[in-house]
């Protein structure tokens, strides 16, 4: 009710990627071994990287690094992406970027909600790749008419959940008994269901279309398909996966290993086959699976250009989608294209490849108010008044979603769509604009040197 105080929705986010965690690791118990490797790698790269340990002290990503996930889910309808935009309001979280995964073989696009501002982003990193499904891409006109159909039947909230976020909205926000139900009810979207609402015929009709629609059209919610913890070394988790009952994607997703990491790097265990009942028969499903990350500097728009030059370069020299057979070829012509992005921050610094926060030093502190002091920013970094640090990237890559897509969904599902991007319908059906990614880094990056300079000013 209006006066009551509420909790903030950093706050919500947090509890509600707790929830979610725990309820994962309850439905999918490989999470919960990939989440203790995970814990394990880190620890080990601390303790024999100083560098790193101080560099995240300061930054402060070290206190969000072991709550840091990202999810995934894929919604069927624009009222169901709408309404889940206002769910994720609540949480404080926005949807940053757009991503259109057709040139994949994906027929879905996609946008990253998240906090956006950094302050909210060290409470809770937590993040929620959402995908909607492409309804024209399915060719037959009448299995598209029937999964629309479908889709139309399904209610993915709980009336619960509806009504908590249309008090939110009301007034502004949730007391804390309110927002603790608030959590309960929205996690219900997110819940596995072993039970499919279509007969086995027609499960076996939207997977030979493609399997992600059947993933989407074929059960009453939009399950989460993966939750992702962050690593601050994915080839030494890759590595020792097997060793621990998982089985990993062939090749890592994004960059080549590098001593300074870049955008990001992603990795998975296969989707599981699972048990399902559809409603004349018995049968299997495979959908969800685990993911890890390695979160590199956010890279401008000149290093996302020089980025996708080098990408697309070992791409086209492969000539293949990258998987097991060709693994060992790609990580090669990976790292021989990537010589030229330079593997220094100073150096990406000097170039504009990438974006970074500045830091105010004890000395530069000490300096303050003294005639002595550098009056420009390069000069107070090059007197060691102001420390520089790579910032941390909180989105996505097109190409590497996909590729852990398709990975998941297995090569013989690769799929050809000649349909073009289509932002202006994604914005129409989440009924706002997404916000352009690059743009929250320049800000970030900006507020970081203006709060600077007035620290060592004052």
């Amino acid at each position: 009710m209006p006066g009551t105080a509420h909790v903030s929705p950093d706050e919500i986010r947090k509890g509600f990627s707790r929830a979610m965690s725990d309820m994962y690791r309850d439905e999918v118990p490989l999470y919960g071994a990939l989440m203790t490797l995970v814990a394990q790698t880190n620890a080990q790269v601390l303790e024999s990287n100083t560098g790193l340990a101080e560099h995240l002290r300061r930054t402060g990503e070290i206190e969000r690094l072991d709550m840091e996930r990202h999810g995934a889910i894929r919604l069927g309808t624009a009222a169901e992406l709408a309404t889940i935009s206002r769910l994720f309001a609540v949480m404080g979280m926005q949807p940053v970027g757009y991503y259109d995964l057709t040139p994949a073989g994906v027929p879905v696009h996609s946008t990253a909600f998240r906090a956006v501002h950094e302050q909210s982003l060290q409470t809770s990193p937590f993040r929620v790749f959402t995908s909607l499904l492409r309804l024209e891409l399915i060719e037959s006109p009448a299995l598209r008419s029937f999964a629309e159909t479908a889709l139309a039947k399904r209610s993915i909230f709980t009336p619960g959940a509806l009504a908590l976020i249309e008090q939110a909205e009301t007034d502004g926000g949730l007391g804390a008994s309110d927002a603790e139900e608030f959590i309960r009810q929205a996690l219900e979207t997110f819940r596995w269901h072993p039970t499919a609402t279509v007969t086995a015929a027609q499960y076996r009709q939207l997977s030979d279309q493609h399997r992600l629609i059947a993933d989407v059209v074929a059960f009453r919610g939009p399950h989460i398909n993966h939750l992702t913890p962050r690593t601050l070394d994915i080839d030494q988790v890759q590595a020792a996966m097997p060793g621990h009952g998982i089985t990993p994607k062939a090749v890592i997703e994004g960059p080549p290993r590098r001593k300074c990491p870049i955008l990001l790097r992603q990795t998975s265990f296969k989707a599981l086959e699972e048990p399902i009942g559809f409603t004349d028969a018995q049968g299997s499903h495979s959908a969800r699976f685990g993911e890890i990350e390695q979160r590199g500097v956010a890279l401008t728009p000149k290093g996302r250009a020089l980025y996708d030059q080098l990408l697309n370069a070992a791409r086209d020299e492969l000539g293949a989608f990258p998987n097991e057979s060709n693994a060992t070829r790609y990580e090669q012509l990976m790292e021989q294209h990537f010589q030229a992005f330079p593997d220094d921050h100073a150096q990406m610094r000097e170039q504009g490849l990438a974006y970074f926060r500045y830091f105010p030093t004890e000395k530069g502190l000490a300096a303050r108010r003294k005639s002595d002091q550098p009056r420009t920013l390069e000069g107070l970094i090059s007197a060691g008044h102001v420390a520089v640090e790579p910032l941390v990237y909180e989105d996505f890559l097109p190409v590497s979603a996909a590729g852990i897509f398709q990975s998941n969904l297995g090569d013989a599902a690769q799929s050809h769509y000649t349909a073009n991007s289509n932002k202006a319908e994604f914005e129409q059906a989440l009924g706002r604009s997404t916000i352009d990614e690059l743009q929250l880094y320049g800000e970030t990056q900006q507020r970081s040197m203006d709060e600077c300079m007035s620290m060592l000013r004052e």
